[in-house]
């Protein structure tokens, strides 16, 4: 019975990246082995346990064979006669197929270290399309490793294209789809999750919606990178740039402009009431990939008053308390932060803007601050009641923040 390290957390430490989950394989063991010493058992389609004491994943050393269409339809073999190599032949990337002994020695039978040396993520065998995940995983790698000079072995990217034209995509379930995509909007880079799904032809099935912008044309005045497909490139990345790990912001950068690939053809490059229009093609997409509402109500906020945010230097008090408003912000001021951030990222995600300062969001949470600073008991003091009391406290939050941002009630 021997025990190895695999998988993300050797690549990551030989990447000098921050430590994540360990998980380990176990060869020549048994289950009943395992029980024996403690370890408990989490795994329904293969055994996998729990260290007694750590708590980390030991795998048994396995092997699996295609039986259905699919990421689910494979047959699990674990015995002791499973050696590393065999195991290690079924993993996803050369770089995720490095090994770690017990000495600290590291057992690389699929190049996955020169892989990691040339910054090259590539599939470790021919057994790659048997996954349809993988496309999306490939994807989402690179939204986490670009930033360090990784690209996409082109034998992997026509493996990618075979499997979605073979229409494999079609088989992961909403649920899966979200979670790569989730991870990858929390990835430093999640442009990259965008352009190798759409050179494969993937953003199309599991994003048409998004897929549907490239191409579009914007104002090149407002717009200097004119396509709407790489202006949310570089939104989704400027968001990933001011709100780092957070999909709920990033999820709403994505979506924000969905409208604009309804926009008729004889009104490009101008596009009015795209805010509206996207509402529709936005919620479509989250039904379909049963997205977590707080993500969804972000986005629909963000798709509605992007605009509106915009042009906050010309509200009046009372517009921007009924902005507020509508982000439910006094009950969810996390709402209204994460709403500010995404509007900057629109303002930010265009090409020469990066660097623009956004006053717009300072204005919006100093505008919220002097809201909740306005209590109930404050404006109470004449014996007021139901919506009367109701009408004097908007009206105090409205000197506030009239008080607070310089602006006409």
């Amino acid at each position: 019975m021997k025990t190895y390290l695999v998988g993300g957390a050797v690549r990551d430490r030989l990447l000098g990246l921050p430590p994540g989950d360990r998980d380990f394989v176990v060869v020549g063991a048994t289950p009943e082995a395992m029980l024996a010493r403690g370890f408990r058992p989490v795994g329904r389609d293969f055994p996998v346990f729990l260290h007694p004491d750590t708590g980390e994943e030991y795998a048994l050393a396995r092997t699996e064979r295609k039986t259905g269409r699919g990421h689910r339809g494979f047959v699990v073999h674990a015995d002791p006669s499973v050696t590393l190599e065999q195991d290690l032949e079924r993993r996803d990337f050369t770089i995720n197929a490095i090994a770690e002994d017990e000495t600290g020695a590291l057992l690389d039978p699929f190049g996955g270290l020169p892989d990691l040396q040339a910054r090259v993520l590539r599939h470790v065998g021919p057994a790659f399309v048997e996954d349809p995940l993988r496309v999306l995983r490939a994807a989402r790698f690179l939204a986490r490793l670009a930033p360090l000079g990784f690209t996409l072995a082109p034998q992997t990217l026509a493996l990618m294209r075979e499997m979605v034209a073979a229409g494999e995509l079609t088989d992961l379930t909403p649920e899966r789809v979200w979670q790569e995509l989730a991870r990858a909007l929390a990835a430093p880079r999640p442009s990259a999750f965008l352009h190798t799904l759409r050179a494969c032809g993937a953003l199309a099935v599991v994003l048409p919606e998004v897929d549907a912008l490239y191409g579009v044309p914007q104002r090149a005045e407002f717009h200097p990178e004119v396509d709407t497909g790489v202006h949310i490139e570089l939104v989704c990345d400027m968001a990933a740039r001011l709100a780092p790990g957070d999909d709920i912001v990033g999820f709403a950068a994505l979506t924000h402009d969905l409208g604009k690939a309804l926009t008729p053809a004889d009104v490009l490059p101008r596009h009015v009431g795209h805010e509206r229009a996207g509402l529709a093609p936005l919620r479509a997409l989250c039904e379909r990939l049963k997205v977590p509402n707080e993500h969804r109500a972000l986005a629909e906020l963000a798709c509605r008053e992007h605009l509106v945010m915009h042009r906050f230097d010309e509200l009046r008090a009372t517009t921007v308390y009924a902005l507020l408003q509508r982000c439910d912000g006094l009950r969810r001021p996390e709402r209204v932060r994460r709403f500010a951030l995404v509007c900057e990222a629109d303002k930010r995600g265009r090409a020469g803007h990066a660097e623009d300062d956004y006053p717009q969001g300072r204005a919006l949470l100093a505008a919220l601050a002097a809201a909740q600073s306005v209590r109930a008991g404050q404006v109470a003091d004449d014996g007021l009641q139901g919506p009367a009391l109701g009408a004097a406290l908007e009206r105090a939050r409205i000197a506030a923040i009239a008080a607070a941002t310089g602006k006409r009630p």
